[in-house]
């Protein structure tokens, strides 16, 4: 239950109110916003929540157990402050919110009615709708290692201990030509084998989407042409001349471990647990119980 100070709980009890929602949402990169449904600012907690958003909010929607209570707040996709590439690009995932009701004629009368993350962005043309989770959220979060015979760790992280900065693993070139919205040639990776990248990552440099890294579906080797696959269309167009560093990729499967990495001390997986098959199988009269696959 929500404790409210004396002078908010005089306002609620008054009968006439002056309230309004405050949101201060803080990205991960550090980057602190405050809106507010009123129109005009508001300022507390030395932030200051702007109208110009036009966020208005849903109910909340609380229960009991531990399910994930949720808000929507909804509004218009500015250039300046909230814009579609923002959300494209991922900068609002996850986002820290913290939901206030404020008394607008004074804003020392307030109350933190919770704490939460940004989750799904659902996108239309000239608007948004950003669901606010309760922290209850985390509680369907896998922690800890995963009991699978594929690794669990990232390649290049400390756990895989591959250097994959490594000239072996690391590349370099230019965007040649276009092959769709996410597929290009490239200029500077011909020494690299058919694949090598495949399920990698790719940093660009140059080019709009410098500063940003995405992820490599496919790439391929043929008459001394490499061309690379992105896994998503990148938010912003690529271009001929972009400039990019690429990593190699690992399918976490032990004989890639072993042959591409040189590095199966290392394997975080449990490549001989039983599959989905043994626990189909069933005893027949011509064998098969050998333990082998079926």
């Amino acid at each position: 239950m929500k404790s409210l100070s004396p002078q908010l709980q005089g306002h609620l009890d008054d009968g006439t109110t002056t309230l309004s929602w405050c949101w201060r949402i803080t990205r991960l990169d550090g980057v602190v916003y405050g809106f507010t449904d009123h129109d005009r600012a508001l300022a507390f907690g030395d932030t200051v929540f702007e109208p110009e958003a036009g966020l208005t909010a849903s109910e909340i929607r609380s229960d009991s157990d531990l399910s994930v209570d949720s808000q929507d707040a909804e509004g218009v996709l500015r250039s300046d402050r909230i814009n579609e590439t923002d959300i494209l690009d991922g900068l609002w995932d996850n986002a820290d919110v913290e939901v206030w009701r404020v008394n607008w004629a004074d804003t020392a009368q307030r109350a933190l009615l919770r704490r939460g993350s940004i989750g799904e962005i659902r996108r239309g043309r000239v608007s948004f709708v950003a669901e606010v989770r309760s922290m209850a959220h985390v509680l369907g979060q896998t922690l800890g290692r995963t009991y699978q015979s594929g690794c669990d760790a990232a390649v290049g992280d400390t756990r895989c201990g591959v250097n994959i900065e490594a000239a072996a693993y690391r590349g370099s070139g230019v965007v040649a030509g276009l092959a769709g919205d996410r597929g290009f040639t490239t200029s500077g990776l011909a020494s690299f084998a058919s694949g090598w990248f495949a399920l990698g990552t790719i940093a660009w440099s140059e080019g709009a989407n410098a500063g940003r890294i995405a992820e490599v579906a496919a790439h391929d080797l043929a008459s001394g042409v490499a061309t690379v696959q992105l896994l998503e269309p990148p938010v912003r167009g690529i271009a001929d001349g972009d400039a990019f560093v690429i990593r190699a990729g690992c399918n976490k499967r032990i004989e890639t471990c072993a042959s591409k990495f040189s590095n199966v001390a290392n394997f975080r997986g449990f490549p001989n647990i039983p599959g989905q098959d043994a626990v189909i199988r069933f005893a027949t009269k011509s064998g098969g119980h050998s333990g082998g696959v079926l």
